[in-house]
């Protein structure tokens, strides 16, 4: 039940079962002190393990002097490292003070950089002249400083110093960036002269692309946390992070960097506040450096191996990724190469091409064909609705103080409804339309006649009445916030998205065009009543992708500027896994303005949101989620429960997972169903991957490869790890009936064996965690899987852990209420009674 906090209470059109015998998890998130909000991440057992803590008196031998001497400072990862993200959190900080516009860049935060080389003069301490800071040219962040005289110049500074030459030519103080290609930005000539060069944008990093952090600020208990992007040689070339680099020895190993920390206080020397580089001395002096490790960059795979394609979901992108060094480096293996795209499409392939690649898919094929693949369940993961938000409070009265103190910190948790994420996919918030396009269909005639449909997520009273009282003081405006970063094309992912949103009878009326209890209304263009619907055909849902319907479109100006639809207004990422990355950099892909000197003349994109002052949010996966370090909303399940994605949330849904109609290989999570209603523990955008093939294919060679690819990709593939071979962070290990299955099917694959698959499989319902195996449909040649139980190894905080949230028991024995409910027959009807509609979706869709 949502709590309503003095809101109107929404009808409930349908009661939901809840199981009984709720066990309470242990929460694995730590307590890093934004205002006692927890912010949760996620680690593998050896990620852990590879987690280190630095203080302040380790490494700064006046850290009495220093503007935090207690600071204490943890990286949560800094081996295997690859283009992703880390936690860095600490203790021991001051309450902090945000920057007030560019004169003053704030007072008793921390800025965090990446360098790349040792310093000459320190062996063992990073070189400040390698550091990838100064894009975002704010006070206290830029490389470079007019000073207010000589006398102020560290003389450790003296060397990157242009003196004072007259009244109209002040000192000047500039740190060069040696970039690890060998090449020099310095605006600093050899006679000490300033040269008009700009060292803070230039050919190896601009403020689109640097990963530089210029503040983030400590809560009133001096603790906090942000993420940092790891950028690799392949992000960044000026850093060469992860590159291989020849060692004394005549070896080679992927290039290490650093991590470096700077403390700043209340004001730099010489002047009252903090304006200056934290690069000069005064700063620099105090910084707290932690050594990165990478994972060599580029496959490392024998020359000569067999190339295989798997083509498909690219839920499982990652896994494959990591087990790819290990495969390709046994005795005969070969190179598995992954092509992202529609699921059914590569279905499709195997169904009709004797030499097609292993498909990989979450679904069975809809193909009208007979479904003749065996299918191997490889990989348990799921979506993930990511957020990047910093707390903006309304300055105005009535705003408590321990609101406003926590000012630039982030926001740890969100909770949404399947109501709310119809609302972000259907453009039906205002700012998710341009600025000045015609908004009066969704009720918006002025400012002084806004209508009932808020701006955005966070300021609607929908999103208030379930969400912390805190959010009622936020004003927290961006086009961002006002829907979801979505992928381009088709996909099993879209499919399972619209599906849960389905789940909900409150969010099918919503979509059928009746107003919520705050009067907010589906954008017309996407509701899925026909004779409501502006383009005069109903909406179908679910379907493969995210169509942005509404043509709402901003004019042209005078100045040549361009009209602004919605796709160019919000437009769509790659895929999943750069959503995730988009959230990592706050970067919410908001529209620049119009640049009429470039050729041809264009739009601009703004630059990133810093910590800070990020409004982000995205579809993405679980395993994207984990690899940026995105936190993860907590959904509403069909029990009424609001689950995060965790190792144990996703297990627990594995155990509600129910087979599909006509294909008992493959099961699902219905989002509806009534194993689904028995699981409040279970998150509910939990996914299989399974690995399809055609044991009847003519090439035995390649059968035999997959069947080695399916063998490992479900037993040593599935010890969680950051080594190559190992399972990432985000996904968890599959259960054991899953295990089983995928390796009969492996062997029909490579035996060349037929499947035969029923057409109404006779399976029992499936039972809890730790309860007895479904048995085996008996005209199947390959076994059922087995009711998912707990997997076995180290437990969630030494495993995946959170893949980004609190964690969540397995669900226990739902005793009576299974036996009660015949979940096999009733997924079978809703599946039955979706095939109309799928045919319906292909010979019309908007």
């Amino acid at each position: 039940m949502r709590s309503t906090r003095n809101h109107p209470a929404p009808d409930r059109t349908l009661m939901r079962a809840v199981a009984t015998g709720l066990v309470v998890g242990l929460a694995t998130t730590a307590l890093l002190g934004f205002g006692g909000a927890k912010f949760s991440t996620a680690q593998a057992a050896d990620t852990a393990n590879s987690s280190v803590t630095v203080k302040a008196t380790d490494q700064d031998p006046d850290a009495k002097n220093a503007p935090l001497p207690d600071l204490a400072v943890t990286v949560s990862q800094t081996e295997n490292l690859m283009s992703q993200g880390v936690l860095v959190s600490w203790t021991g900080g001051i309450h902090s003070t945000v920057p007030s516009g560019d004169s003053n860049g704030g007072a008793n935060f921390l800025q965090i950089a990446q360098c790349w080389g040792d310093d000459p003069l320190n062996p063992g301490q990073p070189d400040r002249t390698t550091c990838q800071y100064g894009a975002f040219r704010s006070a206290g962040s830029a490389r470079d400083n007019f000073v207010s005289s000589d006398a102020v110049v560290a003389p450790e500074d003296v060397q990157f110093t242009s003196p004072e030459a007259g009244p109209f030519d002040p000192t000047y103080t500039s740190i060069p960036f040696r970039s690890a290609t060998g090449k020099t930005i310095s605006s600093i000539g050899e006679n000490h002269e300033k040269l008009d060069v700009d060292v803070n944008t230039n050919e190896f990093f601009t403020q689109y692309t640097s990963n530089e952090v210029k503040w983030a600020g400590s809560g009133s208990a001096g603790t906090g946390a942000t993420r940092f992007e790891v950028q690799t040689a392949l992000q960044s070339p000026g850093l060469g992070c992860g590159a291989p680099e020849a060692k004394p020895d005549g070896t080679t190993a992927p290039r290490s960097c650093w991590l470096v920390v700077i403390p700043r206080g209340t004001a730099d020397p010489g002047v009252s506040s903090i304006t200056k580089s934290g690069l000069f001395w005064s700063s620099w002096k105090h910084r707290i450096a932690v050594k990165l490790d990478f994972k060599p960059i580029g496959l490392t795979c024998p020359i000569g191996s067999a190339e295989r394609q798997v083509a498909g979901s690219e839920l499982v992108a990652g896994a494959v990724a990591s087990w790819q060094p290990t495969l390709c480096g046994s005795t005969g293996g070969a190179v598995y190469t992954i092509s992202k795209g529609a699921e059914s499409d590569a279905l499709q392939t195997s169904l009709t091409q004797q030499s097609a690649p292993l498909a990989l898919t979450t679904r069975a094929s809809s193909s009208e064909l007979t479904d003749s693949l065996a299918y191997a369940p490889v990989a348990l993961t799921g979506l993930s609705i990511g957020f990047a938000i910093d707390r903006q409070p309304d300055p105005g009265e009535g705003t408590p103080e321990s609101v406003t103190e926590q000012t630039g910190t982030s926001f740890s948790e969100i909770k949404l409804t399947p109501r709310l994420i119809a609302k972000l996919l259907t453009n039906s918030y205002l700012d998710s339309l341009p600025t000045f396009a015609d908004k009066t269909h969704l009720g918006f005639t002025s400012t002084a006649d806004a209508g009932h449909n808020a701006r955005n997520l966070v300021l609607d009273p929908d999103f208030r009445a379930i969400n912390d009282p805190e959010w009622d003081y936020e004003s927290l405006i961006s086009p961002s916030l006002a829907d979801l970063l979505v992928p381009q094309g088709r996909s099993d992912a879209a499919w399972q998205l619209w599906r849960y949103v389905l789940s909900d009878p409150e969010a099918v009326d919503f979509l059928a065009g009746k107003a919520d209890p705050w009067e907010m209304v589906v954008n017309p263009w996407t509701t899925t009543d026909a004779e409501a619907n502006l383009s005069e055909s109903a909406f179908v849902v679910p379907r493969e992708d995210f169509p942005k319907a509404d043509p709402a479109e901003q004019a042209g100006g005078n100045d040549g500027s361009l009209p602004i639809n919605v796709v160019s207004w919000r437009p769509y990422t790659n895929d999943l896994d750069q959503a995730g990355y988009l959230t990592l950099r706050g970067d919410g892909q908001v529209l620049g303005l119009w640049d009429p000197t470039s050729s041809p003349a264009k739009y601009t994109k703004s630059p990133r949101n810093l910590p800070g002052q990020q409004r982000v949010l995205s579809l993405t996966d679980t395993a994207s989620a984990a690899r940026y370090q995105v936190v993860s909303a907590s959904l509403q399940n069909a029990s009424g429960s609001f689950v995060a994605p965790t190792t144990e949330s996703l297990t627990a849904a594995a155990a509600a997972m129910t087979p599909v109609v006509g294909q008992s290989q493959v099961y699902e999570y219905d989002p509806a169903g009534a194993a689904a209603v028995a699981a409040p523990t279970a998150y509910p955008l939990a996914m299989p991957v399974y690995a399809a093939a055609n044991p009847r294919s003519t090439d035995a060679t390649a059968r035999a490869d997959y069947a080695t690819f399916i063998r490992y990709a479900v037993t040593e593939g599935q010890k969680p790890g950051t080594d190559p071979g190992t399972l990432p962070a985000g996904y968890a290990p599959i259960p054991p009936g899953w295990r089983d299955q995928a390796l009969a099917a492996a062997n029909v694959i490579q035996s060349g064996g037929a499947v035969v698959t029923p057409s109404n499989p006779a399976v029992a319902p499936p039972v809890a965690s730790g309860s007895a195996a479904v048995p085996a449909s008996p005209s199947s040649n390959v076994s059922a899987p087995a009711a998912a139980a707990p997997a076995a190894g180290p437990s969630a905080s030494g495993s995946t852990a959170a893949v980004l949230g609190n964690e969540t028991p397995a669900d226990p024995d739902t005793g009576g209420l299974a036996a009660a409910i015949p979940v096999g027959g009733m997924s079978g009807l809703a599946a039955a009674a979706a095939v109309p509609l799928l045919s319906r979706i292909r010979r019309k869709s908007l």
